[in-house]
This record gives C-alpha cells, structure tokens and sequence, in this order.
C-alpha cells in the first residue's frame, strides 16, 4: 500500500490522465478525404499552426492525415495537399499574404491557396462562415507552406507563347 501522500498523488495523476483523454476526444470525428499529397512534410507544419476555432466555430477531430474541420455539423471543411491551381483567369484574392482562387458553389465557397504547393483547399457554408474569417483565420498556418508565385491582375499578366 502507497503511503497517504503517494496515494493522493498517483489518484491525482489517473484524474488528470482521465481527464486529459476525455477533453482530446471530444466532439464527433469528422469524416474527410484525406487529399493526394496530404502526407507531404509541408502540409504537417501547417496544421500544428491551424487555429482552435474558426469564424466561430470550434475545431474537431478529423479522421484523415492533413485535414481539418470546424463546427458540428461542419461549418469548414479544409484538406491540405491538393494539386496546385495553374494559372486561371478566376477570381484570385489576396488576405494576410496568401492568395486565394475562389470558386462560388452555390451554399458554399471553395478557396485553394495559389503559389503554394502543396495547395491548401477550404470548403465553406455561405451561411455559417464569411470568406474573410475563414481566408484571415487560415492565414497565419497556411503561410506555413512557401509561395513561390502569386495572383496577378490579367494586365500585369505574361502572355503566354
């Protein structure tokens, strides 16, 4: 038998085991595809840096490699590793130093990071999410993967031969 104040510590530690286990599975797993480049080392140092909450919305647990979602039913839906856009004339906007192609979907909005690879694609519920929370919120861990090119305006743009 463990002396009182060994007791009280080792019940101690099983408490906060305990509890530490409870609070990390919180919340539902949501089910994600993971993308085709989502084991690439880069995608890894963008979602440490993925923020706990979103546009209002808490950050739960996904069930693939290099993808987050936020909100329960999902609000966002994000997977790192998706093929970089080529150049495009669709609409290209710049928030917190990333470039985004937005493509309107009817009740939601799909962004993919340009200039960066691997690419970084968010889907988002008009409804439940603005685009600038969602490409201001993402901007700092997103920045995590390199640019190596930018959006341009189509006057700025080289013609291509």
């Amino acid at each position: 038998m463990f002396p009182p104040d060994r007791r009280r510590t080792a019940l101690t530690l099983i408490l906060s085991a305990t509890a530490l286990a409870a609070s990390g599975c919180s919340g539902r797993v949501a089910t994600v595809e993971a993308a085709p480049h989502a084991n690439d080392p880069v995608c890894a140092s963008a979602m440490v840096a993925m923020p706990e909450e979103l546009g209002g919305e808490p950050l739960r647990p996904t069930d693939s490699q290099a993808t987050a979602v936020w909100g329960d039913p999902a609000a966002v839906v994000l997977r790192c590793g998706v093929e970089p856009p080529a150049p495009t004339t669709d609409r290209c906007v710049t928030a917190e130093g990333v470039d985004w192609v937005v493509k309107d979907e009817d009740a939601n909005w799909r962004i993919t990071t340009y200039g960066r690879d691997p690419a970084v694609e968010v889907l988002f519920d008009k409804s439940r999410a603005t685009s600038d929370a969602v490409m201001v919120g993402l901007g700092g861990a997103v920045s995590q993967i390199p640019a190596e090119r930018g959006c341009v305006n189509l006057e700025d743009a080289e013609p291509v031969r």
